[in-house]
């Protein structure tokens, strides 16, 4: 009788020759380890900053839980402090009119809308509030969405593709970066607010490309500056290309009535063919907007992926950024204010002697520190003193750019502003006279 399982001896041979070379790969799927996620670089470069920041002594300044409101002054952990670290440019966060329009919201709508706004997410607020939009950048219609971040990311990511250029400011924020890597055009980043050199870099390229698009910011977050709009509608139009303007920091910052880098720059709206804007800031809400033809807006309702395939903004969202939107044009006074506060805190800030950078001093004004350690250390010790203000270091900027940023308010006072600008004067001083043995520093983090 044959042994074989009523096989012959080749074919045994054969499912014996199959069975012993699947053996070692089912094995090394078993025992395959999975390498963590994300970026090695990033998460090293993280790593270095936590390290560092424990081995001088520095308190980590992010995700401090704020017990309230946070205006002109907040609480934390039961401590009352300055604040200069939320953009509620013209303290309409926490508006009674504000908050009871976005409570009347929740008793009509809910809390969401359940859908996306294409399929039943559409509510009446939703089109007050782009119509209101519209109005203020004289454009035909808008359109708003759930994110700011995604605003620019899905725009400008679906407005442009494999055969256009993209030129935008090296400061630019991320969602801006984001957007034009989405797109696969080819993507320039030019010098911050070099007009010069964007329109050499645009006339050696624009032949090359289908179409051209230009994305600036309105007012910088991380300067506090502004660029040459005037000079920018010029260069769009000698070389046929669309210009794009993000006004996350200008709405209801720049201008008499806080309409923006237009009004303040006497530039006619409609010279710019898209303006982007959020509403986390001046309109106490959460989302981004985008004001343009209604061509180019209906084209986005109807196939922007971060529109037709996201939730519709929620009601009382919505409703809060259009009352705030009608108490902005109804009370000016509150951009005046604002205004004023960040230009006396611009001064006080030089007068003692301390690097505001290019700030025009409209609502963001950082202290330059040259140094990561520096500006860590410098905001930790105004932390004691009741001070709260954020280090924006590396690698979210380039070292030698470390810094303070302060955000300015229409809430913050005249005293407050002239004895915060004093105190950090003095722990600059105090913190630039400390030696910091660098080398040590770095063998300690290698041995660890």
């Amino acid at each position: 009788m044959s042994d074989n399982f009523g096989l012959s001896g080749d074919a045994k041979a054969k499912l014996l020759a199959r069975l012993s070379n699947r053996a070692p790969a089912q094995a090394e799927e078993r025992v395959r380890a999975k390498p963590p996620l994300g970026r090695p670089e990033v998460v090293s470069d993280l790593d270095m900053v936590r390290r560092a920041g424990e081995a001088l002594g520095i308190r980590n300044p992010y995700f401090r839980p704020h017990e309230g409101i946070a205006g002109a002054r907040t609480r934390i952990e039961g401590a009352s402090y300055d604040n200069f670290v939320s953009y509620n440019y013209l303290g309409l966060n926490g508006d009674p009119r504000v908050n009871a329009a976005a409570k009347e919201a929740i008793d009509r709508y809910g809390t969401s809308v359940s859908a996306s706004r294409v399929v039943s997410g559409e509510r009446p607020v939703h089109r007050e509030l782009e119509r209101a939009l519209a109005d203020v950048y004289q454009t035909e219609d808008a359109i708003a969405l759930v994110s700011g971040h995604a605003t620019n990311v899905t725009v400008i990511g679906h407005l442009v593709g494999r055969d256009d250029v993209i030129l935008h400011d090296s400061l630019s924020h991320n969602s801006i970066v984001q957007g034009a890597l989405a797109s696969g055009a080819h993507r320039i980043a030019f010098p911050h607010n070099d007009m010069d050199e964007l329109e050499r870099l645009l006339a050696a390229t624009r032949g090359k490309a289908e179409r051209a698009l230009i994305v600036v910011e309105g007012h910088y977050s991380m300067d506090g500056d502004v660029p040459d709009l005037a000079r920018l509608v010029a260069i769009a139009k000698t070389h046929g290309a669309h210009l794009m303007v993000d006004e996350a920091h200008s709405l209801g910052v720049l201008g008499a009535r806080g309409h923006g880098i237009a009004e303040q720059a006497r530039i006619n709206p409609g010279d710019v063919d898209i303006w982007m804007g959020t509403l986390s800031k001046t309109l106490s809400g959460c989302g981004g907007y985008i004001a343009a033809s209604s061509e180019l807006i209906e084209y986005l309702k109807s196939s922007a992926p971060g529109f037709v395939y996201s939730v519709g903004l929620p009601p009382p969202v919505a409703a809060a950024a259009l009352v705030s939107l009608q108490i902005m044009h109804a009370e000016p006074e509150r951009v005046a204010t604002l205004q004023a506060n960040a230009t006396r805190f611009l001064h006080a800030a030089r007068a003692h002697g301390l690097d505001t950078g290019p700030s025009i001093g409209a609502a963001i004004v950082p202290i330059m520190t040259g140094s990561s350690i520096v500006a860590a250390r410098a905001a930790d010790r105004l932390f004691d003193l009741g001070i709260n203000v954020q280090p924006i270091i590396y690698p979210a900027v380039p070292e030698q750019a470390a810094r303070l940023r302060f955000f300015l308010s229409s809430l913050h006072e005249a005293e407050q502003l002239d004895r915060v600008a004093e105190a950090v004067a003095q722990v600059m001083r105090a913190v630039q006279s400390e030696r910091i043995d660098l080398g040590a520093l770095a063998n300690r983090l290698a041995a660890e």
